[in-house]
């Protein structure tokens, strides 16, 4: 690697960050040769000894973690350094060693000293006072081999006295490994799952829809929506079959690959302004969503491209040719739909139907071999029906606030989803039912979706852990006496993290 470009890195570097990536590399290099380290300089010198440094692959994790996206960039501008692709040579950062530093970063000072204090009668008081940092009390904790990958204990029993939060994201990261939870984890096959819940307080207020006009008499509202027909079972190398398997073998549970810079492609279909002789109305409030997709997806680490007011044969287009390209230096694709539809397809802007089973073929392993293996995640903004959900439970109507626009609904459904391997479709409610859209701040599911991809990205959950909370905080409002609960369907494989980039 370029000393010269090493030589600015080191010079942007504060000394916090330098043990901040001493303590990251504490599994590739040897403490001692750590604890001599003075600056970025010094790390780079033994990095490269150990050969970590033939690319811009381990240092882009190193200043990924440590949130310094500006010297993040420098390393992307280098154009003489081939792509990078883990290796047994140019290993990836534990997940073990990244949540130790994020909950190091959101320890109070409060919290330190109440740490600290916990600890008084297990580690040596003389080097306990010299800790001035959570880090360095984390690190103190693995030299006393009071802290290992496999023995957390000890930290969750203080951080529950501390910080629950902080309590519970490694209790996440122990169940993600299988040391903890002794219940059944399943390989969940394509299935209807609905869930009774209740929406989100900032989100709640009166409603209106978004679909073909509904034509019926009485109705105060207009309804659009999309679904699709039932595809018919697969088969061959992207079938998949139930499993279940006992929690004692879940640290046996692959999880997918996250090493490729950029991920993938994230591909955002945005359908805000329709054609007169369609019947359908535009969709104001949809530039929110895509804003908002935009933005989490690039900072997931994956390449947003955007195509705006499709018609039919344009959006197939646009999937037959993301699908065409190569993918072999990506881990994973993303496609987000939002427009209006009907059961069975969402709707171009000439209001010509596409079926969403046409969305998602182009990518099977048969049609996109580069892609197989790899997660496959589609997230449709559409209701599923004309119908409205209502809640089991008496819930006070909640009054729309002045300002903040109103909500019309997306219609649209999918009775089942392709049965290839490595899919997920993230559906913004059942089906027969309606999903709604505040016309200024955008819809409810892709808003709620975003906002916890944040939360999951920083606390370590895999994906299934983050549309369950989706469904939970969703499915909490009430617009005009109905109810939204949204359903992710998936045939995924392995368990999916999407950390931040």
């Amino acid at each position: 690697m370029d000393l010269r470009l090493l030589s600015r890195i080191d010079e942007e570097l504060d000394s916090s960050e330098v043990a901040a990536l001493c303590f990251l590399c504490t599994d590739v290099l040897k403490r001692k040769r750590l604890e001599t380290v003075e600056d970025g300089r010094g790390l780079f010198l033994r990095l490269q000894e150990k050969g970590l440094l033939e690319d811009h692959y381990f240092l882009s994790q190193l200043l990924s973690v440590i949130g310094r996206l500006d010297l993040l960039r420098l390393l992307e501008t280098d154009s003489r350094q081939p792509a990078h692709t883990q290796t047994d040579a140019c290993p990836a950062l534990s997940q073990y060693r990244r949540m130790l530093y994020k909950v190091s970063e959101d320890v109070t000072k409060e919290n330190l000293t109440k740490m600290k204090f916990l600890l008084s009668d297990k580690l040596p008081r003389g080097r306990l006072d010299l800790c001035t940092t959570a880090l360095e009390v984390l690190c103190e904790m693995e030299r006393q081999e009071l802290l290992t990958e496999d023995r957390l204990d000890e930290l969750q029993r203080i951080l529950e006295e501390c910080d629950t939060q902080l309590a519970n994201t490694v209790r996440q990261h122990r169940e993600a490994r299988g040391s903890v939870s002794r219940q059944e984890y399943s390989v969940q096959p394509i299935g209807n799952q609905e869930q009774q819940l209740s929406f989100p307080q900032s989100l709640q207020s009166l409603s209106i829809s978004e679909t073909r006009p509904n034509l019926e008499r009485g109705q105060r509202i207009r309804l659009y929506s999309d679904a699709m027909t039932e595809p018919q079972p697969g088969s061959g190398p992207d079938q998949v079959t139930t499993s279940t398997m006992p929690s004692w073998k879940t640290s046996e549970m692959e999880h997918y690959s996250m090493t490729c810079n950029p991920r993938g492609t994230c591909l955002i279909i945005n359908n805000h302004h329709f054609m007169g002789f369609s019947g359908l109305t535009d969709r104001p409030g949809t530039e929110q969503d895509e804003k908002a997709l935009h933005n989490v997806f690039s900072r997931l680490g994956f390449k947003v491209e955007v195509c705006s007011d499709l018609t039919e044969k344009t959006m197939l287009g646009a999937v037959e040719a993301l699908g065409g390209r190569s993918h072999i230096h990506a881990d994973a694709l993303v496609v987000c739909v939002l427009s209006h539809g009907e059961k069975g397809c969402v709707l171009g802007t000439d209001g010509v139907e596409v079926p969403i089973r046409s969305l998602t073929q182009p990518f099977t392993s048969e049609q996109c071999p580069s892609l197989m293996g790899k997660p496959k995640l589609f997230f449709i903004q559409a209701c599923q029906g004309k119908g409205f959900q209502q809640g089991a439970v008496f819930l006070p109507s909640i009054r729309q606030r002045e300002g903040q626009g109103r909500y019309e609904a997306d219609a649209g459904a999918i009775e089942s989803i392709p049965w290839d391997a490595d899919f997920l479709i993230g559906m913004a409610t059942v089906e027969e039912c309606k999903s709604f859209r505040n016309t200024k701040e955008g819809s409810i599911y892709i808003q709620e979706l975003c906002k916890q991809l944040e939360w999951g990205a920083d606390r370590g959950e895999d994906i299934l852990s983050v549309l369950t909370r989706v469904n939970r905080e969703v499915s909490r409002g009430v617009y005009r006496d109905s109810k939204q609960m949204p359903e992710p369907k998936y045939t995924l494989t392995k368990k999916l993290f999407l950390p931040y980039f």
